[in-house]
């Protein structure tokens, strides 16, 4: 299976999971296929997956960081005032770290908005693919 067969699969997957989003198309273009991959996983219910669906995922993501590289966070120089601090700017969901500060909401809990590009999302992304190459 390549990586378009696998985002695919994801997709119907988690349409069949989900029967309220069995409306919804597939979309044509990867890219577009991209988003809506990433808009249902956001939605989805926090039920255990069954093992076909966490080892496709697992695939998915893993081939992900691969193409996008990872930049070790411990590779960085440290802040002068204290060598615990490491900054980067760039793509987060590339860096290899122990810890990302948010720029968090006033209620502490993050976005609510699928696909929406700020930076809790970018962070929920690089986590959970962080988790899923350890």
């Amino acid at each position: 299976m390549n990586q378009s067969d696998r985002q695919l699969w994801l997709i119907r997957a988690l349409l069949e999971q989900m029967p309220e989003y069995g409306d919804v198309e597939i979309p044509l273009r990867p890219d577009r296929q991209w988003r809506l991959l990433r808009g249902l996983m956001n939605v989805r219910p926090p039920v255990p997956a069954d093992a076909a669906f966490l080892e496709v995922q697992d695939a998915f993501l893993q081939e992900m960081t691969r193409e996008k590289g990872v930049v070790d966070g411990g590779s960085l120089p440290p802040c002068r005032r204290d060598a615990r601090l490491r900054l980067w700017q760039g793509d987060i969901t590339t860096l290899r770290c122990g810890a990302i500060v948010n720029a968090a909401n006033s209620q502490l809990l993050g976005c609510f908005s699928p696909c929406h590009g700020c930076i809790d999302n970018a962070i929920l992304y690089s986590i959970t693919k962080v988790l899923k190459c350890a």
